[in-house]
């Protein structure tokens, strides 16, 4: 298995074709799974926004006061979620209206001009949907796309890149029904290839490298028409929810 970067030096804006920057840097091939940073992905979709134009609301500026936050990140933070899991400490964990739970609803101020704030794609699964077909029109490959964020997880310290939106994969490899060495039936073992990926991809992309695009090759996987939400717990299914 590879693990090919994409430095790709332009500052991403909106409007720009990111297959054809990609197209241009590297010459992918059939099978090829692009991991595609979130914050390239905000950018080119416009998701935004300028600080100064975001009033908090009387909620906003009662949190802001009591965890010592930006009022208009938390305003913000509240617009893009469905509802508030936990605030403790500074930490504000919500459910995202796409049904991801994460800190601050994946709202980020780095590698964005000060007083400016990305959030995380509309709808990330079209996102990676529509930069697949677009490389398949450019170079007649079939690729699988997946879009990727640094979540942190519970229990563990430090924080990994997971799959926030996906297209031509399937995100979730299923071992029930099979067996193991020893000839036991396994039942529940599933593991979730998307956000192992990614973090694969993490190892080279880093954060300060201009590398927002990684090419795994030779990873054989299952292609499929699956959602994002195939890996998102429910919440009668959640433990801690």
């Amino acid at each position: 298995m590879q693990i090919i970067p994409i430095h790709i030096s332009k500052e991403i804006e909106l409007g720009d074709d990111l297959s054809e920057l990609i197209t241009n840097s590297v010459e992918v091939k059939d099978n090829d799974i692009l991991v595609i940073a979130q914050k390239v992905i905000s950018k080119q979709e416009g998701r935004i926004v300028n600080l100064s134009s975001v009033f908090p609301s009387l909620l906003a500026k009662g949190i802001s006061s009591q965890y010592k936050k930006n009022p208009q990140i938390v305003e913000l933070i509240l617009s893009e979620s469905k509802k508030i899991v936990r605030m403790y400490d500074g930490i504000i964990i919500v459910e995202t209206k796409a049904g991801f739970i994460c800190a601050n609803a994946g709202i980020d101020e780095s590698n964005v001009k000060n007083g400016y704030a990305t959030l995380l794609p509309e709808d990330s699964d079209s996102s990676a949907k529509k930069i697949k077909n677009e490389i398949l029109k450019k170079t007649g490959h079939v690729v699988s796309v997946i879009i990727s964020d640094t979540f942190g997880r519970p229990f563990r310290m430090g924080q990994t890149n997971c799959a926030i939106g996906i297209s031509g994969i399937k995100p979730i490899l299923d071992y029930a029904g099979t067996e193991d060495n020893f000839g036991n039936i396994m039942r529940v073992t599933a593991i979730a290839i998307a956000d192992e990926i990614c973090g694969c991809a993490e190892l080279v992309m880093g954060k300060t490298t201009k590398c927002p695009v990684v090419i795994i090759r030779n990873y054989e996987y299952q292609k499929d028409s699956s959602s994002i939400r195939e890996l998102i717990r429910l919440e009668k299914e959640d433990l801690f929810r």
